[in-house]
């Protein structure tokens, strides 16, 4: 199994860019997890997305060379 975990800085300025990235990748992630802390007085800044991702090295490979190219996320692949 492998994942992909990125990191979301500044998530508001940078959802629509990160959002572009997976649905090209779309067909390659079997599964996606979003959070982000919200309370009653603000939505965090910051957010974190959980993939598992085909186990395909060059599909990751791709998936995070964009990712990183985007400034502001942070991302980090865990083979299990």
């Amino acid at each position: 199994m492998q994942l992909v975990l990125i990191k979301v800085k500044a998530r508001t300025q940078k959802a629509v860019k990160v959002q572009e990235v997976l649905t090209k990748h779309g067909c390659d992630i079997t599964l996606r997890l979003g959070l982000h802390e919200v309370s009653e007085e603000n939505c965090a800044n910051d957010g974190l997305i959980i993939l598992q991702v085909k186990p395909d090295q060059q599909v990751v490979n791709g998936l995070t060379a964009e990712l990183n190219a985007l400034g502001g996320v942070e991302v980090k692949t865990v083979v299990m």
